[in-house]
């Protein structure tokens, strides 16, 4: 049985909409986009570096929702200076959507139909991880289907105090260890949650 690991940036408030650019999602009205990039650092690159590293070592897969996948592969398969790119392009992906028809663009990409949680609980059932980047619609389904084995946040020293959360709703009760935690020198806290089974 594989595991399902989340990657987030999130605000102290819990906002996980919008993080890169200001046009990424204004859903809402949401005005706030773009608000993790004066955060970035070595640090926090490097730290991600590792995690893509180990999840290539490992066979893992990326896993999507529709909006996150379109952004991604609207972007990164052109990013021909990028070292990620390479790795991104070559990893197996998965894209949960209701709505996306195929054939997808990107590269080893496969199309996930029906119901998310659904979908995403017989994948896990194989011997793979998933590392699910973003795609916030997508993972409130998954923690409500408590599918989700391990959260990776980025914490930003930042209120919005709109925009749509992490945790939003009711939800089952879960208790999460602490298993890392590193600092940027921005002021990100990068912690990482296991869920105790």
């Amino acid at each position: 049985m594989g595991r399902i690991v989340v990657v987030e940036n999130v605000t102290l408030d819990g906002v996980v909409q919008a993080p890169g650019r200001c046009d990424e999602d204004r859903r809402g009205g949401f005005a706030h986009g773009g608000w993790a990039q004066p955060y970035q650092d070595e640090v926090m690159a490097r730290v991600m570096a590792e995690g893509m590293a180990e999840a290539t070592a490992t066979g893992g897969a990326l896993l999507f929702g529709r909006r996150t996948y379109e952004d991604f592969a609207g972007y990164w398969p052109r990013q021909t200076d990028n070292p990620f790119t390479p790795v991104l392009n070559a990893q197996r992906k998965y894209v949960a959507s209701r709505t996306l028809r195929g054939p997808l663009t990107w590269e080893n990409s496969t199309l996930l139909t029906g119901d998310a949680a659904q979908t995403v609980a017989v994948l896990k059932a194989e011997p793979v991880d998933l590392t699910v980047l973003g795609s916030g619609e997508l993972v409130r389904s998954l923690l409500a289907a408590d599918l989700v084995d391990e959260l990776w946040l980025s914490i930003h020293p930042l209120v919005l105090g709109t925009g749509q959360r992490l945790f939003a709703g009711a939800g089952p009760s879960r208790t999460l260890r602490l298993v890392d935690s590193v600092p940027t020198t921005t002021g990100v806290m990068i912690a990482t949650y296991r869920r105790i089974p």
